[in-house]
């Protein structure tokens, strides 16, 4: 007998749902919307992944506190403190996990990280909702990310239409061609490239590669997951990418501002 493989994206997303259920029925998209106090800068989020003059490579540095993969990473964890960390290390842009089953995050996580940097912020979450995009504007993201395995074709095109009408970037994340052929036909703008399959959450680092020839041009390329050194980030800059989103080779380091800095090479 054959036993399949565990899908950990489908719990993910099947938990997800729930959580966002009780949050939405405790406080409705309207009460959220009303404590927004400023207007998302996507485009600036967009410009900094594909910067000119900047030294070292385009970096968003991630805070997260856990992954399924690794377990709890950072005992001591304070996103704020990370955040001031990687900004003074040149990140161009900070990403923070928001999930809390799995990854031991909160959206206030994100709101606290918006009150201790002026860099442009990516909401790395489960997005399913359009009520998460609202969530989002009003913690003070400037992106979020959407991921294609995670939602039909016709969500994933609403939640694009929605996150540009709250003037939110997307960094829509796909792990195949088929992915990137769904992501490309949506509209997105900027693709980012993950070498860790969700599913299962095995890295293939030849997948950059593999995907890098197939984007069409005019789209900002993100490479993410399994970036370990300089090295990496100059083959995969040659292959096409524009900028590199890197999380637990930093979050686990005993200064993760200072491993930035050695990683970009700056």
């Amino acid at each position: 007998m054959t036993t399949a493989s565990p899908d950990l994206l489908g719990t993910i997303v099947a938990a997800t749902r729930r959580i966002v259920d009780v949050r939405e029925a405790a406080k409705p998209a309207r009460a959220v919307a009303a404590e927004q106090s400023r207007t998302p800068d996507g485009a600036a989020f967009e410009r900094a992944l594909r910067g000119n003059g900047v030294a070292g490579a385009r970096v968003i540095a991630e805070c997260k506190r856990r992954s399924p993969s690794r377990g709890i990473l950072r005992a001591d964890y304070n996103p704020a403190v990370h955040a001031r960390a990687y900004a003074d290390a040149g990140a161009v842009a900070v990403s923070v996990l928001t999930e809390p089953t799995f990854f031991d995050g909160t959206p206030d996580h994100l709101r606290q990280v918006r009150a201790a940097v002026d860099l442009p912020l990516l909401r790395k979450d489960f997005i399913v909702t359009e009520y998460q995009l609202i969530e989002a504007a009003s913690l003070g993201a400037d992106a979020a990310l959407l991921i294609v395995g995670a939602v039909t074709q016709g969500e994933l095109t609403t939640l694009l239409r929605a996150a540009e009408q709250l003037s939110l970037a997307a960094v829509v994340e796909v792990h195949d061609s088929d992915e990137l052929r769904r992501a490309v036909d949506a509209g997105s703008r900027i693709i980012g490239v993950n070498s860790r399959n969700l599913r299962t959450l095995s890295v293939d680092r030849e997948v950059l590669e593999r995907i890098a020839a197939q984007l069409p041009s005019g789209v900002t390329a993100v490479a993410e997951s399994g970036i370990r050194t300089r090295e990496d980030m100059e083959r995969l800059s040659r292959a096409g990418y524009d900028a590199f989103l890197v999380g637990e080779r930093l979050i686990g380091q005993p200064d993760p501002g200072a491993a930035l800095r050695e990683l970009r090479g700056a």
